[in-house]
Parts: C-alpha cells; structure tokens; sequence
C-alpha cells in the first residue's frame, strides 16, 4: 500500500495547494476593492473639479 512518507507527502501537497489557493482568494478579493476604491475616488476628484 502506501508508506508513511508518501502520505506526509501527499498532505504537504494538500497544505501548499490550499494555501496557493487561498492566497489567491484573497488577493483578488483585495486588487477588486483596490479598483473599485481608486475608480470611485477619481469620480469624486472629476465631479469636484466640475462644479
């Protein structure tokens, strides 16, 4: 069957993915309220410089 280092192995792999995959989660979570911030402070500055 399986040894106990190809299921150490198999968990670390598990573990990377999961973290690759939520770091990746959180990054777009961030880079879209980043967008969305920066877009909705430049409509502020154009509506400003308007009046």
């Amino acid at each position: 069957m399986f040894g106990f280092t190809q299921y150490l192995g198999f968990l670390l792999f598990l573990t990377v993915l999961t973290m690759g995959f939520w770091l990746m989660f959180f990054l777009v979570g961030f880079v879209t309220y980043w967008v969305g911030g920066a877009t909705i402070e430049r409509m502020k500055e154009k509506r400003a410089k308007k009046e």
